[in-house]
């Protein structure tokens, strides 16, 4: 008999960033189900901070189409600030591993910039992606509110991964909160970073590749 424990080992690795999908929909009543369950994710004092928006169909498009145009015109609105010295030098260590990956995987060389730009481009099309959610935090928010925001954002990946559909989140979409906000007629919120999603495209191999992780005495520390 499995235990709670093997289905939640088998879930949480299971679940990886996918960045080639297939255009099929998911599923109306799947869309609800999934979002619905990660509705449980916790919250400091049940607060649930987070508005979240979906996006499908032409709404999706004309998103990505504005997004490639801003990031064209370097048109940059970042609601949340972002700078290189957050990361120290094993972070970036880290970083750096990862992009050789999966650079490696799509066959693109460390000083070949053009193909880099291109793929990076591709974000803001949502890798393929027939979905996208857009989750905002309230406009006084800060980083205390953020934290609650990002449990709920894998919540929500890891429903996602239980109903058999594929994600990426990605905090790119996170620099154009004007673009965002005017592409859905709303004048509130930041956006902290979007999720694409979808069925994954087996045959991609930048599905495939394999991310290390710290060891547990890395990052982790026993008191008694």
């Amino acid at each position: 008999m499995t235990t709670m424990a093997e289905h939640a080992e088998e879930l949480i690795r299971s679940r990886r960033a996918v960045r080639s999908f297939q255009p099929d929909a998911v599923p109306d009543e799947t869309l609800r189900a999934i979002f619905s369950l990660a509705g449980a994710a916790p919250s400091n004092s049940n607060t649930q901070p987070w508005n979240v928006e979906v996006l499908s169909g032409a709404a999706r498009d004309r998103l990505s189409e504005a997004l490639l145009a801003a990031h064209a015109e370097q048109r940059l609105s970042v609601d949340f600030p972002y700078r290189e010295e957050l990361y120290s030098e094993v972070h970036r260590a880290r970083r750096a591993a990862f992009g050789a990956t999966m650079y490696g995987a799509l066959g693109i060389g460390r000083a070949d910039h053009e193909a880099r730009d291109a793929f990076q481009a591709e974000s803001l099309r949502f890798y393929g992606a027939p979905h996208v959610a857009l989750l905002l935090a309230p406009s006084n928010a800060d980083e205390r509110m953020a934290a609650d925001i990002g449990i709920y954002g894998q919540t929500l990946m890891l429903a996602m991964t239980a109903y058999g559909v594929a994600s990426c989140p990605q905090g790119m979409l996170g620099f154009y909160g004007d673009v965002v906000r005017d592409c859905l007629g709303i004048s509130e919120g930041k956006v902290l970073f979007g999720i694409s999603f979808g069925y994954a495209r087996d045959s991609a191999a930048v599905n495939h590749i394999e991310t290390g992780r710290a060891a547990l005495g890395e990052t982790t520390r026993f008191h008694t």
